[in-house]
């Protein structure tokens, strides 16, 4: 006998809602010292694993990181690749941008590097898109990101690092990519708004600015 389909009400409609509206990046200046639970953080890898991916090919390996001497070599590259980013921004944004809090590597109780894992061969659905296996892994984070938001668990996605770097330090197969490196931990505050936002660095995009109906205008 076929299970039958879960259909969900309004109400929890609403509360995804909510859960997609209150999502944040969270920095280290707010991460607390509090271990996660080894059950909280299944419930939040379980998250990943049950992300659409692919040709069903699940291309994603998780390296869970608590060592201090790692996390010291992580901030490291993030260090050097933020000395290199700020000279990108000029004038009154290369300011902003040197005082903003931009990680939690070392603050953070729990950091987790996400890597893609190409599988030998055509994979159904990734013949004509080859980067469809990479962005089936950051389905999996998005999904951690909201889970770890529903169990009140902040995180934080750090992209200024050098991910060669970062492989060397874990010891990844060659043939792995970086995708996402998390910070993970309970937190002081949630901000109402993207802290981003919040500081101006830019502005939130409307709909009516993205969305086209049909095609592009010409």
């Amino acid at each position: 006998m076929e299970e039958e389909q879960r259909i969900f009400n309004k109400k929890e409609q609403q509360l995804l809602e909510e859960m997609l509206l209150h999502r944040r990046d969270v920095r280290g200046n707010h991460f607390l010292e509090t271990p996660i639970p080894q059950d909280t953080i299944d419930t939040i890898l379980n998250a990943g694993l049950a992300a659409p991916s692919v040709g069903f090919s699940q291309p994603w390996e998780f390296v869970l990181i608590t060592n201090l001497d790692t996390k010291q070599a992580i901030k490291e590259t993030f260090s050097e690749e933020t000395a290199h980013a700020a000279l990108q921004f000029t004038d009154t944004k290369q300011r902003e941008y040197i005082q903003l809090k931009l990680e939690g590597i070392i603050e953070s109780p729990l950091n987790i590097a996400v890597f893609y894992k190409p599988k030998e061969g055509p994979v159904l659905g990734q013949t004509s898109m080859p980067d469809m296996g990479r962005y089936s892994v950051v389905c999996a984070i998005q999904n951690m990101w909201l889970m770890a938001r529903s169990l009140n668990i902040g995180m934080g996605w750090v992209s200024i690092l050098d991910p060669e770097k970062v492989k060397r330090i874990l010891n990844a197969p060659s043939d792995n990519e970086l995708i996402g490196y998390l910070c993970l931990g309970y937190t002081d505050m949630f901000y109402k708004q993207p802290e981003l936002e919040l500081r101006k660095w830019d502005c939130r995009k409307l709909q009516k600015e993205v969305v086209f109906q049909e095609k592009y205008k010409s």
